[in-house]
């Protein structure tokens, strides 16, 4: 069966034109870059820097599941082991993560589809550890805080990319992306040596349970970062008439967002077999893969500076569960969330098979190994490397810079 491209002649022109731009002003990332540059320097230069990034999305992915199996609505003690497990999974994500755009530069095989893969990854990394954080403290006790929790962490990195789409430069404040990691490789890490149980000790002179105190703590750096991504939206864009670099208008990438957010919050709250509530890891994972769609859809839309649709194939899942709550729950809808998780899992897994394949094609490149024509000597390989690290104040340390 043919399918109609995804990205058309002038999308892809647009896309190898394409020039990475981001500021930062982290805080941890001066800190762990010589520990980047020694792992980088580690691997051998047949390792293609997108074998790299999606090696460490397995690993969080599959630590964060091992968690959610134990503990799957969150209520229960999780076990310890399973929480050091995700601690080690985010350690390594992050660190692979951080290395694969040195690696890139390191084996001279930068390109727009590294930086498009990387956030690709992303986006699905979002998912499992906004999740596994909340099942590690046991926030499930507190339903609806675990679903503000994860969804404004989704709508979050959705807007990082919309202002990118609006000023056409990613940037990160002091406190972002690896800091909020970290933070929560020191949940998982309390978890491992006190128990889980110690996030439902009541806490007298505040009249709450301590697993409040790190979701009061994420709101409010989520807040934060809100307010700064959304001032550099409203300040106008890098396009004609402070338009989005495709010219349109800035407040366009809102209406897909919303059309994902906003069905989660009704259909939770409308459903007569409670279904948020009795599933939550099953909910969030769902509609967390239809926000990962829709933010590579974001990226894809930046990067070849075209105008982004606001329907989408993926959000066929939630409609189902709308239309089957409209229908006085015709089918159980445990079943009908398990259908809407396989068509977000399908579609998603079906766009992006179908971009990289087609940027693949359009730029005589390969997704999972390096042509041998583009390697580099050692010693080229090793000054290039000491050449980013002395340029990290430029751009972001080692995340994302594939171009």
């Amino acid at each position: 069966m043919k399918f109609k491209p995804v990205l058309d002649d002038t999308q892809l022109k647009r896309l190898s034109e394409h020039k990475y731009s981001c500021t930062s002003s982290s805080i941890l990332e001066p800190f762990l870059q010589p520990w980047w540059n020694w792992v980088v320097q580690c691997l051998p230069l047949w390792l293609a820097p997108n074998l790299i990034t999606i090696t460490g999305l397995f690993v969080n992915i599959l630590t964060s599941l091992v968690l959610v199996y134990y503990n799957p609505d969150g209520k229960e003690e999780s076990p310890r082991w399973a929480a050091l497990m995700c601690a080690a999974g985010i350690f390594i994500y992050q660190t692979l993560d951080a290395i694969d755009g040195k690696q890139a530069r390191r084996t001279n095989s930068s390109s727009p589809l590294g930086e498009l893969f990387d956030h690709g990854c992303d986006s699905l990394s979002t998912v499992f550890v906004a999740l596994a954080a909340c099942v590690t403290v046991g926030l499930g006790t507190h339903p609806w805080w675990m679903f503000f929790q994860c969804f404004t962490g989704f709508a979050l990195f959705y807007c990082a990319h919309w202002q990118t789409y609006v000023s056409g430069t990613l940037r990160f404040g002091k406190i972002d992306v690896t800091e909020a990691q970290y933070g929560i490789m020191g949940l998982h890490l309390l978890t491992f040596i006190f128990g889980s149980n110690m996030w439902q000790q009541n806490l007298s002179w505040l009249n709450c349970s301590c697993v409040l105190l790190p979701g009061t703590l994420t709101l409010t750096i989520y807040a934060i970062i809100g307010i700064s991504s959304m001032r550099v939206i409203l300040r106008g864009g890098a396009g004609k008439n402070g338009s989005t670099v495709a010219g349109t208008s800035v407040l366009s990438p809102a209406i897909p967002l919303g059309l994902v957010i906003v069905p989660a919050y009704i259909i939770a709250c409308k459903s007569e077999e409670h279904i948020f509530e009795e599933h939550p890891s099953l909910y969030i994972i769902a509609f967390g893969l239809v926000v990962a769609k829709v933010t590579n859809r974001l990226v894809v839309a930046h990067m070849t500076r075209s105008e982004m649709d606001y329907l989408d194939s993926v959000l066929i899942g939630p409609a189902l569960l709308f239309l089957n709550q409209y229908f006085n729950n015709f089918i159980q809808e445990y079943y009908v969330l398990w259908l809407c998780l396989l068509w977000a899992a399908i579609d998603l897994y079906r766009y992006c098979h179908r971009v990289c394949l087609e940027i693949c094609g359009a730029l005589n490149i390969e997704l999972f190994r390096i042509k041998a024509r583009l390697a580099v000597p050692a010693g080229a390989a090793s000054a290039a490397l000491d050449f980013a690290a002395a340029s990290t104040n430029s751009s972001r340390n080692g995340r994302h810079r594939r171009t």
